[in-house]
This record gives C-alpha cells, sequence and structure tokens, in this order.
C-alpha cells in the first residue's frame, strides 16, 4: 500500500513540473536559455560554445 502512495505521490510531482514546463514555454520562456544574455557566456548566440548559433 505504501508503494502505491509512493508512486501517486511522484506522478503527481512529475505531471506539475512537466505543466510548468509547459506553462513557461507558452509564455516564451525556455530551459535552455533565460533570456539573460549577459550572463550566458555566449552560448547560445555566438557559436562558440556547444549550443547552436542563432537559436534564441
Amino acid at each position: 500500500m505504501g508503494t502505491v502512495i509512493v508512486l501517486a505521490v511522484l506522478i503527481l510531482i512529475v505531471g506539475l513540473i512537466v505543466r510548468s514546463m509547459i506553462r513557461a514555454r507558452k509564455n516564451g520562456k525556455s530551459i535552455q536559455c533565460g533570456g539573460n544574455c549577459s550572463g550566458c557566456g555566449c552560448h547560445c548566440h555566438c557559436g562558440t560554445g556547444s549550443g547552436d548559433a542563432g537559436q534564441h
């Protein structure tokens, strides 16, 4: 019985995280790029880092 409860709680937490990620994506936010280019280290825009050049 305890295993079922723990599984249900984990599924709920993962579901809330996914929902939060979807909402953030719809609002123009991204997990990979927070829009703070001054703290980016030029990984997403310059093409010198590991990210693709030109993606934001």
